[in-house]
């Protein structure tokens, strides 16, 4: 078969031509900014007395979504342009100058909720159940729900004009910092420099000395950057918690919960599910240590493949794997990857100069995605890919959807890339030919149970501690690694060695400033996906206009009335995370069983 039939470079110049050879971005980011000064003018005299004000509502809501489509169109065009190329000093101008935009848009919005918080609540309902503004009740409610808070329009306004050179400003520079950074290594008996990205990756590489060497170039790296980024986490910290303070918050996951649509009760059941079956997992790493002739199991081996000698897959044949994976489960996820792949949608080429997070990047304005990783050769690399996949399939689910309805939590958007996940690591299980290629298969779907389990609990119990500690100052660096090294212990029962303590520096997540706590997102969206697996093994084909539906009602109602609706479960209860754990756990016991018989 020829190689090279995929393309591994996407395609941005349909979005928006080259800024060298064009102003086609830069009349697009005037557009914005004359349209949120028409409707700054417009919501300056909108008072809502009567059920006959809902028509003009309509159209402010209008407004709000023509200019969102807009804003997020730039800004996720200017973060791929600067994923590509980190140093890329035009697309970092005008992603200012899209972050300063986002904030007027933040004012704008805050004008707006005052006047539904001080609309009198008889006038309130009647309005809201007008046929005008029946589609975008569940939003207004929220909005009204989010003017109802202790700071004025004025003091958000201020606030969110000094977040564009205060804490947003800070989560840039991190990532412009960790874009520039390279790394040396002797591969073959030659000198190589790496991106983080790709040094990153070589965890999977076959050689151990390799791994291992990387692993420790790469501490050095963070040793020698330590006092430069504990310095970003500590000013985007501060800055979140001043904010709470003006705010009257003195609960530090209130917002994280806000924002991704749960109750208390629903992240308190998840974690204790959890917490009761980390000792399987731990059991798991310590077994596969002593596979790999450790009485522990080394962090840079965690993500090795077991068979040493395997080959790098070809990117075609991924793809093809992939696909062939996604037709099995529906036709519309199939076709979804076919348009992916032929209209340039995915950015894999393994080169230097890119970041080093993947990510998914919605275009909603043109209702596209584009999708950006380093692919390595890896079953890895493979699972990321689809894992990105899952994440526009959402996006490309939520077509003809106002942008005001497109906005669901990010605890659902991990459950589509999970699902994905799920999809094409089955179907590798199930292709097994071998019992050894079938329990590195299942050391791969395990690898993701420990990563969400464990090392995303430690990141969960780090953010804690960490916010903690930093009401009362500056946290060093010293604390920051015992605050890891701690959670690390915590949240892997002691089962892993040689653990990063400088995790707290090279996790992006930690520098989100607008996803506070970006980690029980992942965990609730791979234990979700367990469930919803099992429901589509169930159900069979059907079950693909099923999660469709379930994909394009998650940006208008609350986690748990999402999940009662589709699936009739009850999220704020453990049972519910018990039935996905319990297959989690299986799988646990299969290892161990495989593992046993291959006495290794």
């Amino acid at each position: 078969m020829a190689k090279n039939k995929y393309r591994q470079v996407w395609n941005l110049d349909s979005i928006f031509q080259s800024m060298k050879k064009s102003n086609q971005l830069t009349n697009h980011i005037q557009d914005i900014e004359q349209g949120l000064a028409k409707l700054d003018g417009c919501i300056a005299v909108t008072r809502i007395s009567s059920v006959e004000d809902a028509e003009p509502i309509l159209n402010i809501l209008m407004d709000f979504d023509r200019l969102k489509l807009k804003l997020s169109q730039a800004s996720s065009f200017i973060t791929c342009v600067l994923a590509q190329n980190s140093p890329d000093q035009e697309a970092s101008v005008l992603q200012g100058r899209v972050t300063k935009l986002k904030s007027k848009y933040g004012i704008t919005l805050t004008n707006f909720q005052a006047i539904l918080a001080s609309t009198a609540l008889e006038i309130w309902i009647n309005v809201l159940e007008s046929e005008e503004l029946k589609a975008f009740k569940f939003i207004l409610a929220e909005w009204r729900e989010e003017g109802e808070t202790t700071l004025t329009s004025n003091e958000k306004a201020i606030v969110s004009k000094l977040s564009i050179d205060g804490y947003h400003a800070w989560g840039q520079l991190y990532q412009t910092l960790m874009g520039n950074l390279e790394i040396e290594i002797q591969l073959d008996g030659k000198s190589q420099k790496y991106s983080i990205g790709q040094a990153l990756n070589l965890r999977a590489h076959p050689n151990e000395e390799l791994r291992k060497v990387a692993h420790e170039k790469l501490e050095l790296t963070w040793s020698e950057q330590k006092e430069n980024f504990a310095k970003v986490l500590n000013h985007i910290a501060g800055f979140r918690l001043q904010l709470y303070g003006f705010q009257g918050n003195e609960d530090v996951l209130e917002e994280p919960l806000r924002k991704n649509r749960m109750k208390r009760q629903t992240l308190e059941a998840m974690w204790s599910v959890v917490s009761k079956h980390k000792n399987a997992f731990a059991q798991y790493l310590i077994r596969k240590g002593k596979m790999t002739g450790e009485e522990k199991m080394q962090s840079y081996n965690f993500w090795a493949n077991f068979e040493s000698n395997s080959q790098k897959i070809h990117y075609d044949d991924a793809f093809d794997f992939v696909k062939g994976s996604f037709r099995k489960f529906g036709k519309e996820l199939e076709a979804f990857v076919i348009t992916a792949v032929e209209e340039g949608w995915i950015e894999a080429e393994n080169r230097p100069k890119k970041s080093a997070a993947a990510f998914c990047a919605g275009f909603p304005m043109s209702e596209e995605s584009r999708i950006f990783m380093t692919f390595d050769g890896t079953m890895k690399g493979i699972l990321t890919l689809a894992h990105e996949l899952g994440h526009a399939f959402h996006n490309t689910a939520m077509k003809g959807i106002s942008s005001l309805n497109r906005q669901y939590p990010l605890c659902i958007a991990e459950t589509a890339s999970f699902f994905a996940e799920m999809i094409v690591l089955d179907a590798a299980i199930e292709a097994a030919e071998s019992t050894s290629e079938k329990i590195t298969l299942l050391d791969e779907k395990l690898k993701r149970s420990v990563m969400n389990f464990m090392n995303i609990h430690s990141r969960f119990l780090f953010e804690q501690n960490f916010y903690e500690e930093r009401r009362n100052g500056l946290v060093s660096t010293q604390r920051l690694n015992e605050l890891m090294q701690e959670a690390i212990l915590d949240g892997y029962r002691n089962s892993l060695d040689n653990v990063s303590v400088y995790t707290w520096l090279w996790t992006p997540h930690f520098y989100i400033t607008d996803a506070p706590f970006y980690n029980f997102p992942y965990t609730f969206g791979y234990l979700l996906t367990y469930s919803l697996y099992e429901k589509a093994k169930e159900i069979g084909p059907d079950f693909e206009n099923m999660y469709i539906l379930l994909l394009r009602d998650s940006g208008e109602m609350s986690m748990e009335k999402l999940i009662l609706k589709h699936l009739g479960e009850d999220i704020t209860k453990e049972a519910f995370w018990e039935k996905g754990m319990k297959l989690c756990v299986q799988d646990v016991e299969l290892f161990l069983e495989l593992t046993a018989l291959e006495r290794v």
